[in-house]
Order: C-alpha cells, then structure tokens, then sequence
C-alpha cells in the first residue's frame, strides 16, 4: 500500500500514522512524501510543501518499480501538489482512498485556500473512497451537518463531486457518532461509542490508512470499512498522552491485549 502524504515530526498522524497503521495490519507500506510538517501534540507550528517535481518523482519510483494494491492520500497542502497527483492517480487501477485534509486535530489549516477547488475537480474524480470528516463536508459543499439526520443530504453532495464512494465521518455528530458510507444508491451505516479519552491525534489518518488497508488484503468496501472503524475504536480507547496537549491513538493496541 502506498500512502502520499505529509510527515508529521510528532509522529501521531500523517506518514508516519498511515505506517503503523499498515504494519499494525500487516500491510507492506511505501510512502510519497508531500509536505513536511513542524508538529506536536499542541499543534502544527509550521509546514512545507515539497516541490511537485519531488512529488511526482517519487510516485514514478514507486509505481514503475514496485506498484501498489491500493493508494491513500491524506495532506497535499497545494493546488499544485492536488493537482500533481491527481494527474497520476487517474491512470491507475487499483483503489485510491482520499482523506480530504483540511484542518489539523488543534484546528489549524492544513490546506492553502486555492487548493479546496482542486481537491473538488482534480481528486474526488479519482478517488474510489472519500472519508471527509464533517468540517471537510461543509469545506467541500458547504453543508453542514450537526445531527445524524442530515448525513444522507451530505453523502449525497459529496458523492456529485465525483468519487465511487463517500465515507463520512460523525465523530463531532451531536448524540451518538454515527459514520454513513454512500456509493450513490445504497447507504450503510456503522454506530460508534464515545470513548472518555481525549488523546486522538491521528484519527483521521488512522481510519483512512485502516480502509485502504483492508482493501489491499481483498475485502470489499463496505467489510473494509467495518474493519477499519473496528480497528480505529480500539486504537482511540488506547490514546496515550504524549506531550504537553492531545496525544495521539495507539496503532499497536492490539499487540498490546496479546501481551
């Protein structure tokens, strides 16, 4: 599996979250960088976009040698760099699952303004999932969603910007989190618990890397899904404090219940 996103130096999202992921699910991962982020667990103090020929270097090294059984994408920070690999995920044959970044776990911008319209044209297009959180719906189309009732309507405007299927995210739903995945005719639903811990950097991240996992080891979307959202409660449950802010989720939980 092969991730393209941004390196998070605190190590609980980003690259370095999709990794663990994919090893926690025994998942061969390669990775693209595409920025390089100052974070830590009380935020993102700066970031760098890579240049897009770096990029897309990287993607030709990977994809010309060794391919891929499926594709992630999470932070791009540019128009260009959306559009550098979206240009390359559209002759590709495998599933791409595409977390839409936008805003980091502390709230801060993780997406330069211009790029919102090239993610909409240039990469929902070619995404087989997307799995926007409910502030990247209302980013994306301008709905916003506070209650479970209104999750059909943003499916539904998510699914005309182009991808397979949408996946989103309820965690911030008022009430219980409740997550709708969408392929244009049929809805699944998958209801969660709260979990009284608040060490979640890396959710998002988590549970993206977790569906493309599942998907590379051959299950269909909808068991993906349910796999990845089984994987991702655990790994909340098992936040950890790390820092002096959030903390990230804990991707080895389940080594850690073997002993």
């Amino acid at each position: 599996m092969l991730t393209v996103a941004g390196s998070d130096s605190g190590g609980g999202a980003g690259i370095q979250a999709d990794l663990k992921t994919m090893l926690a699910l025994g998942v061969h991962g390669m990775s693209v960088v595409a920025a390089v982020t100052a974070q830590n667990s009380l935020g993102v103090q700066g970031y760098w976009e890579l240049p897009p020929e770096a990029v897309r270097a990287q993607l030709d090294s990977v994809l010309s040698d060794i391919g891929a059984q499926t594709i992630k994408t999470g932070m791009l920070a540019s128009a260009t760099l959306v559009e550098t690999v979206a240009a390359v995920l559209a002759d590709v044959e495998v599933p791409v699952v595409v977390d839409p970044v936008g805003v980091s776990k502390h709230g801060d911008s993780l997406l330069a303004p211009d790029a919102v319209g090239a993610v909409r044209s240039a990469l929902l297009p070619v995404a087989t999932v997307v799995t926007p959180n409910l502030w990247e719906v209302e980013q994306l189309t301008g709905v916003t969603v506070r209650e479970e009732s209104r999750l059909s309507e943003a499916a539904a405007a998510v699914k005309d910007l182009g991808p397979r299927w949408v996946l989103i995210k309820g965690g911030h739903l008022l009430g219980d989190p409740v997550d709708l995945l969408y392929d244009g005719e049929h809805e699944y639903r998958f209801p969660g618990r709260r979990l009284d811990n608040a060490h979640t950097h890396g959710t998002g991240c988590t549970l993206a890397s977790a569906v493309a996992s599942y998907l590379a080891l051959g299950r269909d979307m909808v068991d993906a899904v349910r796999a990845a959202k089984e994987y991702v409660t655990g790994a909340i449950e098992g936040g950890f404090a790390l820092g002096a802010g959030i903390g990230p989720v804990d991707h080895a939980w389940r080594w850690r219940d073997r002993g």
